[in-house]
């Protein structure tokens, strides 16, 4: 991890104290004259400018909240006073400045429940001091939530705070709302601490991302904190086991995963590590949360996530808007004010005042996360976190509908140094991370709903139905019409920093989806091939676009970072894609890919090997065909022998053949 003292984020308490408060200043500015509505710059979202402005309101007042509760009421920058004016203008029903309520704007749900924990939180100083009939107007905004349904993920827990800090002030609630959104939960939990964020349209539960934490964590302790009840114990026990995973998709340098939804809210995802040590269960030694947060903020600040007017604009490292969704406006990014929860912790607590031991690593390590059928490997040296996908597809395609692949959640693997791309084109025809089998026109594939098939330390295998986007222009990411193909298999096995990527593809079987779901996509026309396999490897951000060799299938930085296919078996040309603006760490990116040149046949399996690295000068790395010694095939599974005699196998149920 990187050192306790940097000098532009030092990880102390009062340098969170610090950067919250140039935050809120920064933000200030945008406010309107009222401060109900704050309309910081960037995109509008679907819910428009008016929405837009309350949730400017909402989270930056959870980020005043935060510091003044974390200060025991100590407001040195008169914070309440400008928020507490907000606050009356915006529930003032016939107020020029009004919010929208929450029958006017869906999105005035979320921002509702961030106004309640505010409100909560700093209520000696805040709350207790309204008058009634001011006191009467929030209830009465806030009440909008009651009684009201349709919530099917993390916003079940937005009824949930905001109707605790009803019941709390003497407001109405409705106990039938509770109880469902605790089945909802329930039917939505799955193992290990994970929570699927929804169900797709068959039910499936396999929308795996960064509101496992910063939602279906962190509501819990806020509404118990709310209630002045301690954390229940389910809660507790989820928390503490999914903290457990969590911490392995941050790399040793601070860099967390880029994967999922929402990703512009940056250092938001350190609030269930904050959450786990304010409930008192991290399962973490007692300051290396303090630790890992400064990690992760310095690796933002450094890297330009606050720009020249103090603002956090959409984007990852830097503004890139094409990272955001139709819900994301310029106030979103606010949401990085959850990362702020551990100033809820006591300056006296042992998370700031102990330097933990950090323990030693391994060189490389492998844990297969059986929830989100996810193999995670991990190497401290050059704090890459890579994860090779199995078994999360965030999957909401409507039966019948046209679909694409989700490049934020249904791309092969995943890195904290990489991203998928996100340009128009990038999404209708991918390559990055990705296997395809390419039609007749050279046409990518897109997979639909992964399925799972095996996971080890060191195995995993998922299969998907595949299908063909027929366009106007090959390049568009507007289309009309699909073709369906086969399943195509994929499976990963890794040693080292080593990845052998296999894929083949056999006929669809009976369809084991909803007859209605089934129904819908049997009007798509059959593609009947031939094919050809291609595989992606990671998409490396470059600085500028300079020619690579033909036929070269590894790129390297000027930082050692590098990325390579190797083709093993059955592909044999290859090439580096080079594209511009579609990646959020910088303006080009380079990504390597080996294809078939021949039709690929029922069965046959292909095989590369697939490397990110943080060192370019490993030969070995770059290389890869020294560690591994060969593959054998038998009728139930591929066996891999590796260089140095270890020995992996990948279950084929039949369906391969050499």
């Amino acid at each position: 991890m990187r050192d306790d003292s940097s000098p532009q984020f030092d990880g102390t308490r009062h340098s969170w104290q610090k950067l919250a408060d140039s935050l809120l200043a920064a933000t200030s500015k945008y406010a309107s004259p009222t401060g109900s509505l704050i309309r910081i710059p960037g995109p509008s979202s679907a819910s428009g400018p008016w929405s837009d402005g309350m949730e400017g309101f909402a989270r930056t007042f959870l980020l005043a909240a935060f510091r003044v509760r974390g200060s025991a009421g100590d407001d040195p920058h008169r914070l309440l006073d400008q928020f507490r004016a907000g606050l009356l203008a915006g529930v003032d029903p016939s107020g020029a400045e009004r919010w929208p309520t929450i029958s006017q704007r869906r999105q005035a749900v979320v921002e509702a429940a961030s106004i309640a924990i505010a409100l909560s939180e700093t209520r000696p100083w805040l709350w207790d001091t309204l008058a009634d009939r001011e006191r009467q107007q929030v209830v009465d905004w806030l009440a909008g939530i009651v009684g009201t349904t349709g919530y099917t993920n993390n916003w079940i827990w937005f009824q949930n705070v905001i109707e605790a800090f009803l019941a709390q002030v003497g407001g109405p609630w409705n106990q039938d709302d509770l109880d469902r959104n605790t089945e909802i939960a329930e039917s939505l939990y799955i193992d290990d601490g994970w929570y699927s964020d929804g169900a797709g349209p068959t039910g499936v539960r396999q929308s795996f991302d960064y509101y496992a934490g910063w939602a279906w964590h962190v509501y819990p302790l806020l509404e118990s904190r709310i209630r002045g009840e301690a954390l229940a114990s389910v809660h507790r026990d989820r928390l503490a086991a999914f903290i457990d995973q969590a911490k392995d998709l941050v790399g040793s340098k601070g860099a967390p995963l880029l994967q999922g939804r929402s990703l512009t809210y940056r250092f938001g995802m350190l609030a269930p590590f904050w959450a786990a040590s304010i409930a008192g269960v991290s399962p973490l030694a007692p300051g290396a949360t303090r630790v890992l947060g400064a990690d992760v903020v310095a690796h933002f600040v450094e890297a330009g996530a606050i720009d020249e007017r103090g603002l956090l604009p959409v984007g990852w490292h830097r503004e890139f808007r094409p990272l955001r969704q139709l819900y994301t406006s310029g106030s979103s990014t606010y949401w990085a004010s959850k990362g702020f929860l551990g100033l809820l912790l006591p300056r006296d607590h042992e998370e700031w005042t102990t330097s933990p031991q950090i323990p030693e690593r391994e060189a490389v390590t492998t844990r297969a996360l059986a929830a989100p059928g996810w193999l995670v490997v991990s190497t401290p040296d050059d704090g890459i976190v890579r994860v090779l996908n199995h078994g999360s597809d965030g999957f909401r395609g409507p039966a019948g509908g046209v679909r694409t692949d989700n490049p934020f959640y249904q791309r092969a693997s995943y890195s904290n140094v990489t991203s998928p791309e996100l340009s128009p084109s990038a999404i209708a025809a991918p390559l990055d991370s990705h296997v395809a089998l390419l039609d007749s026109a050279d046409r990518p594939s897109h997979r639909d709903a992964i399925e799972r098939v095996h996971l080890t330390d060191t195995v995993a295998v998922s299969r998907s139905r595949v299908h063909w986007l027929d366009t106007e222009e090959a390049d568009a990411a507007a289309w009309a019409t699909l073709r369906r193909g086969p399943v195509v298999h994929t499976a990963s096995v890794v040693r080292g920093i080593h990845e052998l990527r296999l894929a083949w593809w056999t006929q669809p079987e009976n369809d084991p989806r909803p007859v209605a779901a089934a129904d819908g996509d049997s009007a798509w026309p059959e593609d009947r091939g031939p094919w050809r396999f291609r595989i992606g490897g990671w998409a490396l951000p470059v600085d500028d676009d300079s020619p690579t060799s033909p036929g070269r299938t590894s790129v390297s930085r000027g930082d050692g970072l590098t990325t390579a296919v190797i083709p093993i078996h059955r592909l044999d040309s290859g090439g580096i894609a080079v594209r511009r603006g579609s990646n959020p760490f910088t303006t080009h990116s380079a990504t390597p890919w080996v294809e078939q040149s021949a039709d690929s046949a029922r069965g046959e399996f292909v095989a590369a090997l697939v490397v990110l690295s943080g060192c370019s000068q490993d030969g070995a790395a770059v290389d890869g065909r020294s560690v591994l010694a060969g593959i054998d095939v038998d009728d139930h599974a591929l066996h891999i022998r590796w260089a140095d005699g270890a020995l992996d196998v990948v279950p084929t149920q039949g369906e391969v053949h050499s």
